[in-house]
């Protein structure tokens, strides 16, 4: 579990303010009507223009600079021709490089009118991503941030995806440790000061099995129900937490 020095806390805090502007900018567009490659492009020069380097771009194989995923896909959706609809559920997940250091955060945006339970399952994804947040500090171990996150999934009603977790970020994309969104058997460690992690919760209205899909890559819900996406990379401070991901917000 590498621990990142004050320099490199500062570069991924710089990658992160480039995903916030990315998905500032998302905010702010009629998504329905949309291809999902058209948000790519946007995203990868959005990135490129502030010299960060898209960092799921060829990683592990992956073919593109973001992970767009709609509806019943949790993750790992891979832009294409597809055009977004009114009512969908985008999950945009984008990883940023920036002087030899990655920031990673993901967001669900509504197209247009979409349904109650829809808006009540991204309102509840969101509380837990704040609640596993809150967990996140130093003295504290994993598994306080994987309870919150489940406890408050689970009160409302739905279900959190077991096959997929959080982990460390720094150098590289994936690192220790693991961050479970769910009470877990196995390594446990305890949260110290320059850690930095990508907590995600992903969140089915439906059971909580998925399945990848045909092109090796799309994980979805297997039940066919809505999925939602939350992710932020904080920065474990000898007290307390750095969102490094949100740190141009009030």
């Amino acid at each position: 579990m590498a621990i990142v020095n004050e320099e490199g806390i500062r570069d991924i805090a710089v990658a992160g303010n480039i995903i916030f502007e990315i998905f500032k900018q998302i905010g702010k567009l009629e998504l329905a009507g949309m291809k999902t490659i058209e948000l790519n492009d946007k995203i990868d020069s959005m990135i490129r223009s502030r010299n960060g380097y898209p960092a799921f771009l060829k990683y592990r194989g992956f073919p593109k600079s973001a992970c767009i995923s709609l509806n019943e896909e949790v993750v790992h959706g891979i832009p294409d021709n597809r055009v977004i609809r009114n009512g969908d559920l985008i999950k945009i997940d984008v990883g940023v490089k920036y002087n030899g250091y990655i920031a990673d955060a993901a967001r669900t945006f509504p197209a247009g009118q979409v349904s109650d339970q829809a808006r009540t399952l991204m309102a509840v994804t969101k509380e837990a991503l704040k609640k596993g947040i809150e967990q996140a500090k130093a003295g504290n171990r994993v598994s306080d941030i994987s309870r919150a996150v489940q406890n408050t999934v689970e009160r409302n009603g739905f279900s959190v995806v077991r096959e997929l977790t959080g982990h460390g970020v720094g150098r590289t994309l994936h690192e220790d440790p693991m961050i479970p969104n769910f009470i877990f058997d196995g390594p446990n460690p305890e949260l110290k000061a320059g850690m930095v992690l990508a907590i995600e919760p992903m969140v089915n209205i439906g059971t909580y099995d998925v399945v990848t899909g045909s092109n090796g890559w799309t994980i979805k819900s297997r039940d066919n129900s809505l999925s939602c996406h939350f992710e932020d990379t904080i920065a474990i401070l000898e007290r307390g937490n750095l969102n490094l991901t949100r740190v141009m917000e009030a």
